[in-house]
């Protein structure tokens, strides 16, 4: 896919150095003036130390009456019904701001167990986006296979919160066995493979899970070392963020720091942050933008870089 925006903007460069501390007002007015209120309250939650029930609340507006969540809470899937990426979105925020509500985790949990796919776990997408705006990747697979991508994110996140329900049950199943006859995953295989890893309880059993499978990460050429290459890549820090992350055994320290270095730097004149895939609606493009700009945020903190 094209290389939409520019990825690394060149404000912070004096006397021939490169400033790589992000300006975290300029931040706070690009999102002010260009993000969700979604994101304003996760960034307030972040940085300025907010309260968690605003960002509840602003999550919690995007769910439906099944106990499931639309209405473009993940950008690229601007339908109102719901979906396992707007679930697992939502579940990720809830978590990542410590807002986590346990009613609206159990009926998403409901609704996934309703909406299971073939043996377990997640779909990719679920029927019914014709009608509605979508990203042009967002086609439901034949046969309803679990998605890597959709299962592990969402288990992964439950996992953490220590959740109970008989769809994670099932889908941790699914994880393991997928897991054990990885071959040639994709990147977004591997970012639920690994975000599944990460945070499944039984530890000594996902790091031989990753033993395995991590690897492939430089087998199958699915992350770029070169923080500075252009186009639709991911380099470490998309699957390894945080320094516990277990995928920061493949990658030595001055690699990890280059990429932190990149991430610092790449944000926009406008105080933003951008993405480097197909940019197929301006509205999903804004609302990109935002997250992401407090995704970058939340790495440089993790990373000691903020």
């Amino acid at each position: 896919m094209a290389d939409s925006f520019k990825t690394a903007g060149q404000a912070g460069c004096w006397d021939g150095y490169m400033n790589t501390s992000p300006d975290l007002t300029a931040a706070r007015r690009f999102l002010a003036s260009s993000a969700r209120v979604l994101d304003q309250r996760r960034f307030e939650r972040l940085r300025d130390g907010g309260d968690a029930a605003p960002v509840r609340d602003a999550v919690a507006a995007y769910r439906n009456t099944d106990g499931g969540f639309g209405h473009a809470i993940e950008p690229d899937c601007r339908c109102p019904g719901s979906q396992p990426a707007a679930v697992g979105m939502a579940l990720r925020i809830l978590d990542e701001a410590d807002a986590w509500d346990p009613r609206l985790a159990r009926d998403a949990c409901d609704w996934l167990e309703r909406n299971a796919a073939v043996g377990g776990g997640a779909t990719f997408v679920e029927p019914g986006l014709d009608a509605w705006p979508h990203a042009p990747w967002w086609v439901p697979e034949d046969g309803r296979p679990a998605s890597l991508i959709q299962t592990g994110t969402i288990a992964g996140t439950l996992h953490a919160r220590a959740m109970a329900h008989a769809w994670l049950d099932r889908a941790t199943e699914v994880m393991w066995a997928r897991i054990d006859e990885l071959a040639s995953p994709g990147a977004y295989d591997m970012l639920g493979v690994l975000t599944f890893l990460d945070r499944v309880p039984d530890r000594e059993r996902a790091q031989r899970a990753f033993d395995k499978a991590g690897p492939l990460l430089l087998d199958c050429k699915l992350v770029e070392l070169d923080p500075d290459a252009a186009g639709e890549v991911h380099g470490p820090l998309a699957f390894a963020p945080r320094p516990q992350s277990l995928a920061r055994q493949l990658f030595d320290a001055q690699t990890i720091d280059a990429h932190l270095d990149h991430l610092a730097r790449a944000q926009q004149d406008d105080g933003g942050w951008n993405f480097n895939w197909f940019a197929w609606s301006p509205a999903a493009a804004v609302d990109w933008r935002g997250f992401l700009t407090v995704d970058a945020v939340s790495v440089l903190m993790a990373n000691d870089r903020l």
